[in-house]
């Protein structure tokens, strides 16, 4: 086998080109460690702290900017009066590069969901049609056993982690699927020669006999 036919799906590019190869691909795969540690303690300590109050996220939000608001408010009177440093608040912005990045990734998305969706609603596309009502149902399935609020931070959480396991070790679990997709159609076509075809012929005899 070459290196190629061992890639899941006979794809020839790598997992950071397929989440896109921008800034989004290099947060998912721990490009910047520290970002994707800090979103992942983050989406925890949120998770845990939703989990165990009464705080929704609105509340949450609104009491966290209020301390932080009266909080650096104090510190820059306080450091005017007692001729102190300001408070070291950097200056975010944003920059044209990301924002066209983003908007161009967001319309893109939105497009090919509307080409789906069109296709889908004229008949089109039967296959995808199946696979769009299966996800559906899917969906529906997750929401009945788990709230919304713990969904996101599992998705988050699944989003940050199995894609940069996968790509860590990415020769060693094409390499597991294949060989389990080999065995599956060996099943399969022992499966047919032995029950199916046994069932074709004996129609056939019966039809013959009649």
């Amino acid at each position: 086998m070459s290196s190629s036919d061992r890639l899941l799906f006979n794809r020839q590019t790598s997992v950071h080109q397929i989440l896109g190869g921008g800034r989004l691909a290099d947060l998912i795969l721990w490009r910047h460690k520290n970002v994707t540690m800090g979103i992942l303690m983050i989406t925890l300590v949120s998770w845990v702290m939703f989990e165990r109050s009464n705080y929704t996220l609105l509340s949450y939000v609104s009491n966290v900017l209020l301390l932080l608001l009266i909080i650096l408010f104090l510190w820059a009177k306080s450091a005017q009066i007692l001729n102190r440093p300001t408070p070291p608040i950097p200056h975010f912005q944003l920059s044209e590069e990301t924002i066209n990045e983003a908007a161009a990734l967001f319309r893109d998305r939105i497009n090919r969901l509307l080409t789906i969706s069109h296709d889908i609603a004229l008949g089109k596309d039967p296959k995808m049609f199946v696979k769009v009502a299966v996800y559906l149902v899917l969906i529906s399935v997750i929401g009945s056993l788990t709230d919304l609020r713990t969904l996101c931070y599992t998705s988050v959480f699944l989003v940050l982690t199995v894609p940069a396991l996968y790509e860590r070790y990415e020769e060693h679990v094409d390499s597991v699927i294949l060989k389990g997709n080999m065995k599956l159609k060996q099943l399969y076509n022992r499966y047919d020669e032995e029950c199916i075809k046994k069932v074709r012929k004996w129609i056939l005899e019966k039809n013959k006999l009649s």
